[in-house]
């Protein structure tokens, strides 16, 4: 049942905020912040809660007729002395907008009825009625149709708004923060003691003020991005990285949709005025379509002594080499075109990596997940310490630490960060994530998920891994994290003391730029990083496991599994075959007994799936799963490792879909239709090996379709 919230709860929270707010940022609030504040305390009980509410509701304009709550005594008295204190106040010219937006369909059509607007359709949508009425029914004209009295305008929207900020560290108009953690959709850090996350008044402001354009942008309106872009050229200039980094995010946003109305001077003028990674190279873009040819060069050439990022440099040497020095391809598509080719079954089309994973184990080579999760999970257990136990969190609410968030991390653990680097270099890092896991095991954090911890992965990767290049990529980690929190290669390849990154490319993917900075940042700090493109074909050597599962019911929420089994097959042949029945820790249905054989006394003594988790998963390893209606047979499965906190994971394959494709035109595609159809044995439909087995013959007349289809040039 829903928790029901305490009577004064959002005014209990508000409170909650303004207090924290006032002891943490004593230095950065000014007397319009502390006036505020005084005036809300000053309010009486009911006018406290009536402001808190409407605060809660994001919006500015309300009708006075919604404003009823139980915990406030009377309404109307309170907001007479909200107007008293200059909280609320009526609705002004200045409000129109605002105030139609807010009104119902049906006062819209009767505003526009009324007020003589005479093209409009009663079945136009709500906004593009007010489009109309702003265009034609004048703000005096919807004041002798609709009561203006019965709406109120709430005000000081900026000063809280700046409050709610500095303790969210996100642009919110209301407590929805709150109410979601303690009504646990929402988890909260856990600290006791926080820091401020701003320490000097102007960058506050800074961020406050471009968080708010930012937000206003997101309505995607031509006056919106006209109005930002008039406030961006004529703000003051703001010091702080992180001010800068929301800057150029907004202008950003604004060159690129001067860009789309085709005002290509308006967009290059905001890129000239905020110059980042990101706003330059659509600078260098813009000025070469315009033929500004040596504009383009100047700017290049500054771009490459003096990248903002290693992505600028990337981006500014390739564009630079193929319009100044005559280089037909660009180096995203010339790496990948000179990339490693391995061919894998073409039953791993959708999930390659799982494909490229079982041809390298061949080879010898260990195989583990990567991307960017690996080198999260590193970072964040090396410099533990330093992100969550000398970093303190800003709010409960707040996951990554400022001090990532505002590129300072290197700056203020200089000292220790230096230390660890030197540990890494001399290959003496792992005792130190070992003592962290065994610290802080399952502590959340805004770096990395438990579950994502493989030991036995991550001392293999230090143990064979060039001391160096580790140490320099953590480097490269601490002193810009959030720009690389993405693009590193799929997969982590080890043997006989030897690491390498593979970023996998399927046919018609392409190299992104970070994913290409990825690559090189690897290659330079030292390690063996490349690129695999996939070809498919049929693979002889593929194993596939083929499963069925008896149930107690149909839907894996609810239903369990009683019985397993798992035939192993290679080149047509079978290699292994595994099976057990289950305790399901709940009653067969007599129905289910009926149609499978399998009763309750049958499962009584048999093992749990906990008790034969492990050695399913080794038998299954490395194979294909196959089975007949495969979502239905693999998500009992997951669910059933789900249960014990694992998730399974492996590549599928459908005998009934494929077998509708090989096989077309039979009237049914049931696992018995098709056995008698192509004359296989069955020794006793719905118990599970010899469903496996059935299944099984039915991969081999699949398979040998596939090898034909190879022979005749079609794969």
């Amino acid at each position: 049942m829903r928790p029901v919230l305490p009577v004064f709860y959002y005014m209990d929270h508000f409170d909650e905020m303004l207090g924290f707010v006032e002891t943490t940022y004593a230095g950065i609030l000014d007397d319009a912040h502390r006036n505020f504040i005084a005036t809300y305390r000053a309010l009486s009980r009911d006018e406290q809660c009536l402001f808190v509410r409407m605060t809660n509701r994001r919006r500015r304009i309300f009708e006075r007729k919604t404003l009823r709550y139980a915990e406030i005594n009377d309404v109307d008295r309170a907001l007479k002395g909200l107007r008293q204190m200059n909280l609320v106040r009526d609705i002004r010219a200045e409000d129109y907008a605002d105030w139609l937006n807010l009104l119902r369909k049906d006062d819209l059509i009767r505003v526009a009825q009324n007020g003589e607007v005479m093209d409009i359709k009663k079945s136009w949508a709500k906004g593009k009625l007010v489009e109309q009425l702003l265009k034609k029914a004048s703000y005096d004209r919807a004041l002798t149709i609709l009561d203006p009295d019965e709406y109120v305008v709430r005000e000081q929207g900026e000063q809280v708004g700046f409050l709610l900020y500095l303790y969210f560290g996100k642009t919110f108009d209301d407590l929805k923060s709150f109410t979601l953690r303690d009504l646990g959709v929402v988890q909260t850090n856990g600290a006791q003691n926080f820091t401020a996350r701003f320490t000097d008044a102007d960058e506050a402001r800074g961020a406050y003020h471009f968080h708010t354009m930012l937000d206003e942008l997101k309505t995607g309106t031509h006056e919106a991005y006209d109005r930002a872009a008039t406030a961006l050229f004529e703000a003051r200039e703001r010091t702080g990285d992180y001010v800068q980094t929301l800057k150029g995010r907004a202008a950003h946003s604004i060159g690129r949709h001067f860009e789309r109305q085709g005002r290509d001077d308006r967009a290059i003028g905001v890129y000239r005025h905020v110059p980042t990674s990101e706003n330059n190279e659509r600078l260098v873009r813009l000025l070469w379509k315009q033929g500004a040819r040596d504009d383009v060069q100047a700017l290049l050439e500054r771009m490459i002594d003096d990248p903002f990022t290693d992505d600028e440099l990337t981006f500014a040497s390739d564009f630079y080499a193929r319009r100044f020095h005559g280089q037909r391809i660009g180096a995203c598509t010339s790496l990948l075109r000179k990339s490693r080719r391995l061919s894998i079954d073409e039953i791993h089309r959708g999930a390659p990596e799982s494909g490229v994973m079982t041809n390298l184990k061949r080879e010898g080579w260990r195989v583990y997940h990567a991307e960017n999760v690996f080198w999260h999970v590193l970072f964040g257990l090396i410099f533990w310490e330093e992100l969550f136990e000398k970093s303190k969190p800003s709010s409960s609410f707040d996951w990554l630490p400022q001090t990532l968030r505002d590129k300072t991390f290197y700056k203020c653990f200089e000292d220790s960060i230096t230390h660890k680097l030197d540990a890494a270099r001399q290959g003496k890092i792992l005792p130190l994530i070992l003592k962290t896991i065994a610290s802080h095991w399952d502590k959340p954090n805004g770096i990395f998920g438990w579950n994502h911890v493989e030991i036995d992965e991550i001392r293999d990767f230090l143990e064979n891994a060039p001391e160096a290049a580790l140490s320099q990529m953590l480097n490269l980690l601490a002193q810009d994290y959030l720009a690389l929190s993405d693009g590193f290669p799929d997969l982590v390849l080890v043997r006989d003391g030897e690491v390498m990154f593979s970023e996998i490319k399927a046919e018609g993917d392409a190299v992104r730029r970070h994913q290409l900075t990825r690559l090189r940042q690897l290659q330079s700090a030292g390690f063996n990083a490349e690129i695999c493109r996939v070809e498919y074909r049929y693979d002889p050597d593929q194993v596939y496991a083929v499963v069925d599962i008896e149930t107690t019911g149909q839907h894996r929420d609810i239903g369990r599994i009683t019985e397993i089994a798992v035939v192993k097959m290679k080149d047509g042949k079978v290699i292994g075959e595994w099976q057990t029945l289950l305790n399901p820790e709940c009653s067969i249905p007599a129905f289910i007994t009926q149609l499978t054989g399998i009763s309750n006394a049958m499962v009584k003594d048999a093992p749990l799936f906990a008790q034969v988790a492990e050695d399913l998963n080794v038998f299954l390893a490395d194979a294909v799963f196959v089975a007949h209606n495969v979502q239905f047979d693999y998500g009992f499965i997951a669910a059933e490792y789900a249960r014990l906190d694992y998730e399974f994971r492996m590549p599928k394959f459908c005998t009934c879909a494929n077998m509708r494709k090989t096989y077309p035109g039979n009237e049914s595609y049931s696992l018995a239709a098709l056995c008698d159809r192509y004359r296989i044995d069955m020794e006793n439909h719905h118990r599970a090996m010899s469903d496996a087995r059935a299944a099984s013959r039915l991969l081999n007349m699949i398979n040998e379709k596939r090898q034909e289809r190879l022979l005749a040039g079609a794969i």
